[in-house]
């Protein structure tokens, strides 16, 4: 098999603040200077009245993270959580997720106080090479069973190249 180069397609960070207003800037103002790159207000899709939220309002920010940008803040990020994930992290499709309790955790950030606290989900995306068949315009193709990444080989890949390990206690 020539094509089993496993990488990271994306990294998406997220804030889920769940009200507009001032502490949605304020997230949006910390996404940005976190990560160098203008987020995106994300918008609700549901109407959720015992939690005032109405549909099509913006509830969250969320910023997409690509190449080496996206390497440089994921370690920061799982330095954050000690290099430490579970195996829950991880989905059968290889890809992870994890979250962090207060941006003051990643390492060489200080406190804002014009900010406040917040926590933010770190979502990373990996794929081997050749999954561009299922995006690209012409000739879209399903990847193929034997050449999908499985949570097996996220793992390892992880373990390997970011010196995460991946264990069941905290």
């Amino acid at each position: 098999m020539l094509m089993v180069k496993i990488k990271i397609a994306k990294v998406t960070v997220n804030i889920g603040v769940g009200e507009s207003g001032e502490r949605l800037d304020k997230a949006f103002a910390l996404l940005e200077k976190l990560t160098g790159q203008k987020p995106v207000k994300t918008i609700s899709k549901h109407r959720i009245p015992t939690w005032g939220i109405r549909k099509k309002q913006p509830i969250g920010v969320k910023v997409t993270l690509r190449g080496q940008k996206a390497l440089d803040f994921l370690k920061k990020a799982l330095e954050a959580k000690d290099n430490i994930l579970r195996p829950s992290n991880f989905d059968n499709n290889g890809n992870f997720a994890f979250g962090v309790h207060e941006y003051i955790d990643l390492p060489g950030v200080k406190y804002d106080p014009d900010i406040g606290l917040f926590g933010f989900d770190v979502c990373v995306t990996m794929e081997k090479d050749g999954y561009r068949i299922a995006r690209r315009k012409r000739q879209k193709r399903k990847i193929p069973e034997h050449h999908k990444l499985t949570k097996e080989e996220a793992i390892k890949w992880v373990e390997e190249n970011l010196g995460v390990r991946v264990t069941e206690e905290e």
